[in-house]
């Protein structure tokens, strides 16, 4: 036998986003765990390579980028809470600031980019610049279209299209942002730091 307490807790429990964004999510992560396996792999074939090469990289710049790209991710779920409480224009502020956020991750890692080609460090440099440039770069591309999908979510809240009872799309897109999260969270410690 359901109440309607049952019913009114079962209809507010579900999965965030759109089901199509979960499969894109998992097909995203897939690749990148392929990418990722092969940088693991090829580190375990050539660990001397990789320690020199690593020694090459500012793990400052690689900390700053991370917590640039966390406070965005923060900033994001604090832009969701907004919508699910029928506040869009509230969330509208905190996908800016989140945008902002962002924004100091690509500076700092075209900076990054700039000063390893000056240093002759490019992708035929050796195996782990090649590992190095493939993974960077293609995360890279994700954060620029998180980027360009987060400035259409605060666009749509700035005009008051999302609420409590409206928010499927609005999650899809802060969950594809979290994914680039996600992602980087694997890819600092594995690039930057781990011997």
């Amino acid at each position: 036998m359901s109440t309607s307490a049952d019913t009114a807790g079962r209809s507010r429990r579900h999965l965030p986003g759109d089901l199509a964004m979960w499969f894109f999510i998992l097909a995203e992560l897939t690749v990148f765990a392929i990418l990722i396996l092969a940088f693991a792999v090829t580190q375990a074939i050539k660990p001397q390579l990789f320690v020199e090469s690593r020694l090459l990289l500012n793990t400052s710049t690689g900390l700053a980028m991370t917590l640039s790209l966390l406070t965005a991710g923060l900033f994001a779920a604090l832009a969701q809470e907004q919508v699910r409480r029928s506040w869009p224009r509230h969330g509208a502020v905190y996908l800016l600031a989140a945008l902002l956020a962002a924004s100091v991750y690509v500076v700092l890692k075209l900076t990054e980019y700039r000063h390893l080609l000056a240093s002759g460090l490019g992708m035929e440099h050796n195996t782990f610049f090649t590992l190095y440039w493939i993974l960077t770069g293609f995360h890279f591309l994700h954060v620029l279209l998180g980027m360009v999908i987060l400035g259409w979510l605060a666009e749509r809240c700035r005009r008051g299209l999302y609420d409590a009872g409206n928010r499927s799309g609005f999650e899809s897109g802060v969950l594809y942002w979290h994914m680039v999260d996600l992602i980087w969270v694997v890819l600092f410690p594995l690039v930057y730091v781990l011997n």
